[in-house]
């Protein structure tokens, strides 16, 4: 699963700097040297970290922060600062206008990287690309593969998207829409129904090691993956 970062500076050098290293760390880089450029491209499909610079054009950095975590589309989407605002007032500012992390320059690109990882871990687990586990059902995104016990499952790329989803959200209630805009994305436009095809091939896929079982339908809801 590819991770999509939108960085916004206004400086040409360091933005691309910020997005070679990006790349280099296998994230797709979405750019933008202004709050504006920056709303556009986030009404336009919606990224999975912002990382953000304080100083803009226009409307600040700190600002669009605010205005990210007042929307309800926006509301969970997790903001790295990157500036060169280095006193502790102007952390605590940034951070209280809804930053999930906040970045001095100059900064290391690796550093960078490791924040940015560290931030999707906590916030958003499915996208850290990290291995995860439940129970003898194992998925490595890195590797592209799943295994239930020591007998690999073969799944088809929309499959795996969704078992990954599923298994780090476990426990969890997720209605149709929910699961279109968490694993489909948000800017594309596909009937719910598309949604039960693809279980009901998870679950068939998933159905020899009886795994298929964790998926469970609530009635009027959606689905709900069992973690236990």
């Amino acid at each position: 699963m590819t991770t999509t970062v939108l960085v916004v500076e206004d400086e040409p050098a360091i933005q691309e700097l910020v997005a070679i290293n990006l790349r280099h760390a296998d994230f797709l880089v979405v750019r933008a040297a202004s709050a504006e450029e920056a709303e556009a491209a986030i009404r336009l499909a919606l990224p999975d970290l912002v990382v953000l610079d304080w100083m803009l054009p226009g409307q600040s950095g700190v600002a669009l922060a605010s205005k990210l975590r007042a929307a309800e589309r926006t509301r969970e989407l997790p903001i790295i600062m990157l500036t060169a605002r280095v006193h502790e007032d102007d952390k605590v500012q940034g951070l209280e206008a809804g930053a999930d992390d906040y970045v001095t320059k100059p900064f290391s690109p690796k550093e960078l990287v490791a924040r940015i990882r560290a931030v999707l871990r906590r916030r958003a687990p499915h996208l850290a690309g990290e291995a995860v586990e439940i129970g003898d059902l194992m998925l490595n995104p890195a590797t592209h593969s799943v295994l239930a016990g020591s007998d690999p499952v073969e799944l088809g790329p929309t499959e795996f998207r969704l078992l990954f989803f599923f298994m780090t959200h476990a426990e969890r209630v997720y209605s149709r829409a929910q699961l279109l805009d968490e694993v489909w994305g948000d800017h594309v436009f596909i009937e719910e129904r598309t949604v039960d095809v693809h279980i009901r091939r998870l679950r068939a896929a998933l159905e020899t090691s009886g795994h298929h079982e964790r998926i469970e339908t609530v009635r009027g809801t959606g689905y709900r993956f069992r973690g236990v």
